[in-house]
């Protein structure tokens, strides 16, 4: 790509919309916003608004809307050629989500979008719901106010396989950005019947979807609990909302300044409910409340974080630790109920903590681990549908805050998560025990384990070719780190243990593990380290010389 004629192409054909920022640039701007084409994968795109081909905007939105048409219209009968839509609430969502909508109805394809803005699992759910070929999710999810995303999901309500994604990205990469995407009016496509909107029943449905994964059995709990909710100006004010109240959870507070919609994100910057940044409105009303628990949903309401009491105060939980607390009574109350299928699964990420899987064999269960990212455990499900047996999964998660009772979506589900987090609650409450309480006594059974998360942040061309070489350099291998030996180092480039290839290296230490992976949707290294040690305290301090190490290979200084 020439990147000069290119950016003098875009002011020459761009939208109006785009040209004031195209004028602005500077020659650094103009490297950085077209030095490249936004990368297309599993994930679909992600990047930054704004004018270039390396940025979201109309026209990238609209040419990955035409490869996914071609796709769809290559591969599925015409009967079957139907995409659900649907979009969070950031900065021109609506407006990518209404783009794509018209270039599938220029293409004979049924576009079905939702009339407002609804989350990720919604969209999961309509796409079988609906019976389409694909569905799309204009979000990127957690990530500051500058991203937006466009999320591809496949005819099973997984975001689409590795093969299918090089099929559409193939399909994009013949496109010419402004010359070839189909285009119509989307409201004369609405009127036309071109364009329908996905119905409230659809919606009622995922609801009741969500609160039959209740494992209360008619057992008396204490719904009375005064909870806290914040959607982070996202999309789960609504269904969360309602779940809880439709099942008695009717003392809740809603954080006032991220109630309502807001792609600016005006008090949490990183809208992101792993940061505790982004709990501190959330903490500040649970405090003044004497709250007994806090929840908090990203923008496109996939992830849910929470906060209990413990001793005077609040304690965030992180994602292992919530995920571990849902697994126990998950499996605890499917045995008491009589719930519990033959040959039960577990499906987490190898990210994931090592301790769920000591859980898991306590009750019996298969832990089946796959790649990061919710899809892998949405395929797993599918695989399992596929082969006649869907009812052995009973819990899917992942550390980043992802988790899912059901097989009704094939992906993360925060509206599931916060009606289950809330019903655990109140479960235990009964029973006059806390969730600290049960979590300090998993971690007396199984040990405790600390598990960390340490992001590196590499912007641009040169940043992207420095974690390449930072990879390449881990590969090359690491006798040790934090003066334990590094018993193994498993690679799964090549792929490994029958998982897709991917560029996640794990090394493998006397009670400890840490993973490298560039992440797919950010400009990000992120490293996982997950310690198991007799207290915080020790287990911490191994977690500090593990990770102090693998700085110094980052920063280069590798002796």
């Amino acid at each position: 790509m020439n990147i000069e004629s290119t950016y003098r192409r875009w002011l020459e054909r761009a939208d109006a919309s785009l040209q004031d920022e195209l004028r602005a640039m500077d020659p650094a701007a103009v490297e950085d916003a077209f030095y490249c084409e936004l990368a297309f994968g599993t994930g679909g795109l992600r990047g930054v608004l704004g004018a270039g081909t390396n940025r979201m905007n109309l026209h990238t939105v609209a040419k990955a809307s035409q490869g996914l048409a071609d796709y769809v219209n290559a591969r599925f009968p015409r009967e079957k050629r139907r995409i659900a839509v649907s979009y969070d609430s950031r900065i021109l969502s609506e407006e990518f989500a209404r783009t794509a909508a018209g270039v599938f109805a220029a293409n004979g394809i049924r576009a079905m979008i939702y009339p407002q803005l609804m989350p990720t699992p919604c969209l999961s759910y309509a796409v079988r719901a609906l019976d389409c070929a694909a569905g799309v999710m204009v979000t990127a999810s957690h990530n500051p106010a500058k991203y937006n995303g466009y999320k591809v999901y496949g005819p099973d309500g997984c975001q689409i396989t590795n093969e299918a994604a090089a099929e559409i990205l193939a399909a994009i990469d013949r496109l010419d950005v402004f010359d070839d995407p189909k285009r119509t009016d989307f409201d004369r496509a609405l009127a036309d019947g071109d364009i329908a909107w996905i119905g409230e029943d659809v919606y009622t449905a995922f609801i009741e979807e969500v609160k039959k994964q209740s494992l209360l059995g008619g057992e008396k709990v204490d719904r009375s609990a005064a909870i806290v909710y914040t959607p982070l100006n996202g999309t789960g004010l609504r269904p969360v909302l309602r779940a809880l109240t439709e099942s008695g959870f009717e003392n809740v507070t809603v954080v006032k300044e991220q109630e309502q919609p807001d792609g600016r994100f005006p008090t949490c910057p990183f809208p992101n409910p792993e940061i505790e940044e982004a709990m501190r409105l959330g903490l500040a009303y649970a405090r003044r409340l004497d709250a007994d628990l806090l929840l908090a949903t990203d923008p496109d309401c996939d992830r849910c974080g929470i906060a209990v009491k413990d001793g005077g105060d609040y304690r965030l939980l992180s994602g292992n630790e919530t995920g571990m607390l849902l697994l126990d009574y998950v499996c605890q109350r499917r045995l008491a109920l009589g719930l519990m299928p033959d040959r039960p699964v577990l499906v987490k990420t190898i990210v994931t903590s090592d301790m769920a899987d000591r859980i898991a064999k306590k009750y019996g269960v298969e832990t089946v681990n796959v790649l990061t990212g919710f899809k892998y455990i949405g395929e797993t499900i599918a695989r399992l549908e596929a082969e006649g047996c869907a009812d052995r999964y009973i819990f899917g998660f992942e550390e980043s805050y992802g988790y899912l009772t059901g097989t009704y979506v094939r992906d993360k589900d925060a509206v599931d998560a916060a009606f289950m987090i809330a019903e655990m609650f109140a479960w235990y409450k009964a029973r006059g025990v806390g969730l600290m309480q049960r979590l300090n006594e998993l971690y007396a059974e199984f040990g405790y384990c600390l598990n960390t998360l340490h992001s590196y942040q590499f912007e641009g061309s040169a940043g992207f070719a420095r974690m390449q070489a930072i990879m390449a350099d881990l590969r090359a291998g690491v006798p040790s780190l934090g003066g334990r030996k590094v018993e193994k180092l498993l690679d799964y480039a090549p792929g490994l243990d029958g998982l897709p290839k991917s560029n996640v290296l794990k090394f493998v230490l006397d009670g400890a593990t840490v993973v490298a992976r560039p992440s797919g949707t950010e400009p990000k290294l992120k490293v996982y380290a997950s310690v198991t040690a007799p207290d915080r305290a020790a287990a911490a301090e191994q977690e500090a010389a593990l990770v102090a190490d693998l700085e110094r290979i980052i920063r280069g200084e590798r002796d």
